[in-house]
């Protein structure tokens, strides 16, 4: 019964469920009408203008096509496999999903300041908050992750940001405030588990 438990704990499926919810969300996408993204996107206008703030949370699971989804979802999968074994089902899924909305968040601030009207859409805000998350937990706790160190972590981050930048029709504000979120609620946590194991 105790290994069953265990081994419950350890299997990643708060993570395997977005990934499905991800890819069944875009498979649903292909059907004609283009409904769930004209719905979902996040646009400045449709938020400010009519309200529908919705869109800050279901814009998080749509995508554009099947490389961007791809892409995504395997950094969902496999980094997510590892962080949601670290910290637990509930507090990845918050602060998944908690990153996505900073990110989101942080990109309509932007646009309405700059006057960008354009849609975006994705999951990478919240995936920027795992490697804010990640670094975090790294920087933060006495427990080490294998072949996880400060400098990897800042590397990938770094270069992540970098491809997103010198990338086309990349929404680098939603990454941007990903990553911050991601980051932010990474260090709570982990002062928060320190000073509960005294």
């Amino acid at each position: 019964m105790n290994v069953n438990i265990r081994k419950g704990k350890e299997l990643p499926f708060i993570s395997i469920v977005l990934v499905a919810s991800n890819v069944l969300i875009y498979l649903l996408c292909q059907l004609p009408g283009n409904v769930l993204y004209d719905r979902g996107c996040l646009s400045a206008y449709e938020i400010i203008v009519h309200g529908e703030y919705a869109r800050i949370i279901w814009s998080m699971f749509l995508h554009a096509d099947v490389n961007h989804l791809f892409n995504n979802m395997i950094i969902l999968l496999f980094m997510g496999a590892m962080i949601e074994k670290e910290i637990g089902h509930i507090p990845f899924l918050v602060i998944y999903l908690v990153s996505g909305i900073g990110g989101n968040l942080l990109s309509l601030a932007y646009k309405v300041v700059n006057m960008e009207w354009v849609v975006s859409l994705g999951a990478s805000g919240a995936i920027f908050g795992l490697d804010g998350l990640l670094l975090a937990l790294v920087l933060f706790t006495r427990r080490k992750l294998i072949n996880v160190t400060p400098a990897r972590v800042v590397l990938m981050i770094c270069l992540s940001l970098y491809s997103g930048f010198t990338g086309g029709n990349v929404d680098n504000m939603a990454h941007i405030g990903g990553l911050l979120a991601g980051f932010l609620l990474g260090m709570v946590l982990s002062i928060c588990r320190r000073i509960l194991k005294r």
